[in-house]
């Protein structure tokens, strides 16, 4: 009988609650697909850059890194900038900062300010990332973290799925200066609505309803006081490092991908620009889908009976994630079929990395508790570190060893990410309530 009377309290509840949540986390998805966008526009134009500055592949895989390398540095200070400023007034400034070097990245007229403006871009995107983590932490209820985990990561690789074409397309109606102009401004619009619409606390949102908020809170501590994160005590923690490192290689992987797709495509397999910019987005494709269904799958988990096994499984299905990318990756290099077959392989390779990227959010969160912002930036902080040296290193090797021997190296770093991966145990929280 009492159960009965749960339950229909609950239906009860669940029709007269708002669900403006799900309007953050399409927000939050807009977001970082258009941070991603701002970094596959460069990518994509990299040929007729190289054409009109004369730069060589080690030039650009320095521009790409000096992003990175601002980027990066920027990770944790974002995170610990996101916990003290709140998530709003953060992430609207980041988001304003890095779309106005967005767009003057189309006034760059050297190696030199191709630079200057890259790194300052990477400084300013640096906060936007640690934010939305915290975004998913405040906004939604313990249940529902791997779809809101999902709406980060479906951004960020719908980004390079459209990107290329609509930066192909652009470019050939307007130069590729307009694509940097027109996504600065799309950029700073986004800054407005985040600011608008996202409140720190959900419960100060005006369109957030007493029955949502109880429900984004419900089986969580009350907020206490904002409190300084526990770094010596993380800084201890092999978990800590681990995530960290694992981020690394699997960011690493990601963004060779990012930055050097394209030229491949138009330099081994001949493809014209506008092949490439259709071609280029299949891999892309692959992982969006699924990260979408690594995120269902973690959700379904925490609503199970023995919602612990949500913890077992982000680690197995991260491993088996980057052992595929790798092999999938190692299979491509070493092709010796057409553009169709190696794009299959570099599809299965780069989906296979989505179950490694939707288990890396998700567990930060579970590390993190109200730490979110912060245990993120860390991780962050390593992939983008895998950033920096992901263009160079593979601009070193492709023209050094070629482009098949570069592919290949790079798919033998998984083995990295699957050792870090059992030291990672994501169901045991970094600092507990006391902290």
């Amino acid at each position: 009988m009492e159960k009965t009377i749960s339950a229909a309290v609950s239906q009860a509840k669940q029709r007269t609650m708002t669900n403006f949540r799900w309007k953050i986390a399409f927000l939050i998805f807009l977001i970082s697909f258009v941070a991603y966008m701002d970094r596959v526009n460069l990518s994509v134009a990299t040929p007729v850059i190289m054409q009109e500055f004369g730069f060589t592949k080690m030039d650009m895989g320095f521009l790409q890194t000096c992003f990175f390398a601002g980027y990066a540095l920027m990770q944790v200070p974002g995170g610990m900038l996101a916990e003290k400023f709140g998530l709003r007034k953060t992430g609207a400034g980041a988001i304003l900062w890095w779309s106005g070097f967005t767009a003057l990245t189309a006034f760059a007229q050297g190696k030199l300010s191709f630079a200057a403006v890259r790194l300052a871009f990477g400084l300013g995107e640096g906060p936007v990332f640690p934010s939305l983590g915290q975004a998913t932490f405040n906004w939604f209820n313990k249940d529902e973290k791997g779809k809101a985990s999902s709406a980060i990561l479906l951004g960020t690789f719908f980004g390079p799925v459209v990107g290329p074409m609509v930066t192909v397309a652009l470019m050939a109606a307007l130069g590729w200066n307009a694509v940097f102009i027109i996504f600065g401004l799309v950029g700073c619009v986004l800054a407005w609505v985040w600011h608008r619409y996202a409140c720190d606390d959900p419960k100060d949102s005006p369109y957030v309803n007493a029955e949502e908020a109880a429900y984004i809170n419900e089986g969580r501590a009350a907020a206490s006081e904002k409190k300084t994160a526990p770094w010596s005590r993380f800084l201890r923690s092999p978990q800590f490092w681990a995530v960290g490192i694992q981020f690394f290689i699997v960011d690493y992987i990601m963004y060779v991908f990012l930055a050097w797709l394209p030229l491949y495509l138009t330099e081994v397999h001949g493809l014209s620009l506008k092949s490439m910019g259709i071609w280029a987005s299949f891999p892309w494709i692959a992982l969006m889908a699924m990260v979408f269904v690594a995120g269902f799958i973690s959700d379904r988990m925490a609503h199970s009976k023995d919602s612990n096994r949500q913890y077992t499984m982000r680690t197995l299905t991260a491993i088996a994630g980057v052992a595929v990318t790798s092999l999938g990756l190692f299979v491509a290099a070493n092709t010796a079929s057409g553009a169709a077959e190696t794009i299959f392989w570099m599809s299965v390779s780069l989906g296979a990395l989505g179950f490694s990227m939707s288990a890396s959010w998700s567990t930060v969160i579970s590390l993190g508790g109200k730490y979110t912002g912060s245990v993120s930036g860390w991780m962050n902080l390593w992939g983008n570190i895998g950033g920096v040296l992901a263009p160079i290193v593979t601009a070193f090797f492709v023209t050094n060893y070629g482009w098949n021997n570069a592919f290949t190296y790079t798919a033998l770093f998984g083995v990295v990410a699957i050792v870090a991966w059992i030291f990672v145990k994501p169901g045991k929280q970094l600092a507990g309530t006391e902290d």
